[in-house]
């Protein structure tokens, strides 16, 4: 039995998922990913998705900027590489480390975006935080070890 969501969540910088997780010069917490949405419902073709998800120095979520790119099968993926790169830029000097940061959720083009909590489905299952969409990566207790599913 899981004892309810986190208030915060660690993610450990490494070389898959979370390669852009740090800090940058005034300590703000940083998240740049690539969420995506599958397309998997009835008249929807997907959507692709460059993300960065900025948290103060104490892991609080400040805002998430978001840029859209159409379905994986179409998107021009040299300019989904120059938004991504250009996130990373803007951050300025930055420091690959653990980050510590409270789940959220944010509304955009049509989809909610971020690290959501999903209740446990029965007594024997557990919390779980994902991000969305595209459910890639998952975190579950203890919400301090940093490591996440995919």
């Amino acid at each position: 039995m899981s004892s309810g969501p986190p208030r915060r969540l660690a993610i450990d910088h490494d070389d898959y998922h979370a390669e852009h997780v740090g800090r940058t010069a005034d300590g703000r917490q940083f998240f740049l990913t690539r969420p995506f949405d599958p397309g998997t419902h009835e008249g929807n073709d997907g959507q692709e998705f460059v993300a960065l998800f900025l948290f103060d120095a104490d892991g609080c979520f400040l805002e998430a900027k978001i840029d859209a790119f159409g379905p994986r099968e179409t998107m021009d993926r040299a300019a989904a590489k120059a938004a991504y790169d250009g996130r990373l830029r803007e951050l300025g000097d930055v420091t690959f480390t653990r980050i510590e940061i409270e789940p959220f959720a944010v509304e955009r083009f049509g989809t909610t975006i971020g690290l959501i909590p999903r209740a446990p489905d029965d007594d024997d299952d557990r919390w779980w935080v994902t991000i969305e969409p595209g459910d890639y990566m998952a975190f579950t207790e203890p919400w301090d070890s940093g490591d996440y599913d995919t």
